[in-house]
């Protein structure tokens, strides 16, 4: 084995390539040592397997591809040549969880080729983080393949351990993701699974596997196979998996590995198996709170649709954006402000420059300007990408000419062109041709019914948030969300990236919809925009609600951009207590959330400071709050503390607390 020298400037590459002779059996480690993997032939297929401070993790797994040819099978390989280097940088985000991302791995690149006639190359590229590993399939340029097909996927990930997974199927009458998370052992599953998938094993052990840098592919799902997993590619309509041609490179297959669930959390190899960012000039992508024409058509009180309780109109949207600009937002959300909504909109027959007649963006751009106000546009597509495609110019030119600087994307539909998953490589490809036109047009991104998050938000910071998971709007439109739902999400769906969940409801009960409610006392609600992550917020509920509510304050001062992020305790599906560094200044603010359950704990506050003394403006649970029998009742108090305190938190059934701790000296 190479002994790595791990470099701590900024970049620096080291590459060695060698003729392999022997054994067929090669090793890369973690630069901290903990985390091995060894790549093997067995017969010419490649498997690899995974060990965790010297304990195995994954068991021989195998790798590969099925293609439909006439020799269908990658395999019968022999090692054409290895490649090592050790990597150790640090790169900035422009916005995010945590500025400052540390960027070290060792990386191991083996490339094979078909004993047979056929010779066709593959190679096969491993990057071991402290955190981790990815690893992922590129297929040179070569005579022998070109053009080809992909009919299935080999990777299998054989856990040793029987672990509980918290999951949800990967196909299903649901729009894609949303749905609630179910828990169960591994052996026990019986159908598809989306990724991120989290397991755990017990309290020391915790595991997430998922994929980075999806492009010109099919998303990955998992398949159950005994205590672990096969991976099955998502298809296209036509029953083929992936289309492509050499050279190509597949997405990487990520394993997160944290020996508490908040390690996953803090992890951040998903952004580092990506490509540092396409755009030059990052200076227009900005992050914020925004409120909107969207709650009101979800509690009935507006349509999206023309007519009398059209909620697009002129003195509406005005309204909103007086709020806004009141309040310390930045931006307003309008849906059901273009022609296509009436009649049967799941058709997606809509007009992306041609707004109601109702809706004068004339004014409203003007107007918004003048309060420092930006619009968001909502181009809802029914799923109709063929539309939309044939539009999408004239609707990012129409953005420009009205300082419209964000969009928020629709895909509402089981299946997009009425015949392709969402996460299918024609789907995957039109999102992703939307982000790099929109990064063209300067347009920043909220996608909602998207594709799954994988990290290309470093490629094109422009793609901000997206939905991708079950929202808000089921507390308006079903039986809801239950109180662990919000504790489950930051160790699953969020792993991916930022999440639009859109929370900031204090119409608990929702008194425009007396069969529905939120399962969740108010101080939870304040509480979300620390515990899930997104650098666009909505301030979802309609502004009537907030009038005369001093826990408000909490949401007009909490940011959406921060320098560091850190877990003070974690338990998934139970609890979760987040703090975060504001990145324009030194104050911070905390995040707790349970379940059902009430509790309590104490945190130390060794994050601030030391030496210095902060104002602490709590937003708690009431003494009798409870998120079914009294919801709204808050307790908000200030006290000054330091970072050699510790701080008692106590929390209500379904309940949080919601803390900005600001710097006096």
């Amino acid at each position: 084995m190479n002994t790595y020298k791990i470099f701590s400037l900024l970049t620096l590459l080291f590459f060695s390539s060698i003729i392999i002779s022997c054994n067929d059996e090669y090793q890369v480690v973690s630069p901290d040592g903990a985390i091995s993997v060894t790549l093997t032939l067995q017969n010419g297929q490649p498997y690899y397997s995974v060990s965790k401070n010297g304990s195995q993790l994954i068991s021989d797994s195998k790798l590969g591809f099925q293609l439909k040819d006439e020799a269908a099978s990658l395999d019968n390989f022999k090692v054409l040549a290895i490649s090592e280097y050790a990597y150790h940088n640090t790169w900035s985000q422009p916005w995010g969880e945590t500025k400052n991302i540390e960027e070290k791995y060792n990386c191991l690149k083996v490339s094979l080729e078909e004993k047979n006639a056929t010779k066709r190359k593959l190679d096969i590229v491993f990057k071991v983080f402290d955190d981790g590993l990815g690893f992922r399939y590129e297929f040179p340029e070569q005579e022998n393949l070109k053009e080809f097909v992909i009919t299935d996927e080999l990777t299998e990930f054989n856990f040793v351990h029987d672990f509980d997974a918290w999951w949800i199927p990967a196909y299903g009458e649901a729009t894609d993701y949303e749905y609630l998370f179910q828990k169960n052992k591994v052996s026990e599953l019986s159908q598809n699974v989306h990724t991120p998938l989290t397991m755990e094993l017990g309290d020391s052990l915790f595991v997430s596997v998922h994929e980075a840098a999806l492009v010109d592919f099919s998303a990955m799902t998992l398949k159950p196979e005994g205590t672990g997993f096969k991976a099955d590619l998502v298809p296209l309509s036509t029953g083929e998996r992936v289309i492509t041609s050499t050279p190509t490179k597949s997405p990487w297959r990520s394993i997160q590995i944290g020996e508490n669930a908040g390690d996953l959390i803090t992890s951040y190899l998903i952004l580092n198996l990506n490509e540092p960012s396409k755009i030059k000039d990052e200076s227009w992508i900005k992050t914020g709170k925004y409120n909107g024409i969207w709650w009101g058509m979800h509690v009935n009180t507006q349509t999206w649709g023309s007519g009398e309780k059209h909620g697009a109109k002129t003195e509406n949207v005005k309204e909103m954006i007086d709020f806004a600009a009141d309040n310390n937002l930045s931006a307003v959300l309008v849906e059901g402000w273009n022609e296509g909504w009436d009649g049967d909109w799941s058709s997606g027959e809509f007009d992306f420059d041609k707004p109601y007649d109702d809706f004068d963006i004339n004014e409203l751009s003007s107007y918004a300007s003048s309060k420092g106000i930006s619009i968001i546009g909502h181009h809802e597509t029914g799923g109709n990408v063929t539309n939309y495609e044939r539009q999408i110019i004239d609707a990012f030119e129409f953005c420009n000419k009205y300082n419209i600087l964000t969009v928020k994307t629709g895909y509402v539909t089981k299946k997009i062109n009425g015949k392709e998953w969402h996460q299918s490589q024609f789907s995957v490809n039109h999102y992703n041709y939307v982000t790099e036109l929109a990064a063209r047009y300067r347009v920043m991104l909220d996608m909602h019914e998207p594709v799954k998050a994988t990290g290309l938000r470093r490629t094109y910071p422009n793609l901000m948030t997206r939905e991708g998971a079950r929202g808000t709007e089921y507390e308006a439109w079903s039986e809801g969300n239950p109180p662990e739902h919000t504790v489950i999400l930051p160790f699953t769906r969020c792993l991916a990236g930022p999440l639009d969940y859109t929370p900031g409801i204090f119409d608990i009960n929702i008194r425009t919809k007396p069969n529905n409610r939120v399962h969740t006392t108010l101080a939870k609600q304040l509480a979300l925009y620390v515990t899930i992550y997104s650098p666009w917020q909505m301030v979802a509920d309609l502004p009537a609600n907030y009038k005369g509510q001093p826990a408000f304050q909490f949401i007009k001062d909490v940011p959406t951009d921060w320098e560091d992020t850190k877990v003070l305790n974690a338990k998934i599906g139970d609890y979760l207590t987040i703090v975060r560094k504001d990145r324009k200044s030194d104050d911070w603010y905390l995040g707790s959330v349970t379940d059902e359950s009430s509790r309590s704990f104490e945190v130390t506050l060794d994050f601030l400071m030391p030496g210095k003394k902060y104002k602490a403006e709590i937003y708690a649970d009431g003494l009798s709050a409870d998120m079914e029998s009294n919801p709204t009742d808050i307790q908000i108090n200030q006290m000054t503390v330091s970072a050699e305190q510790t701080l008692e938190i106590q929390l209500a059934a379904g309940g949080g607390q919601a803390i900005r701790f600001q710097l006096l000296n």
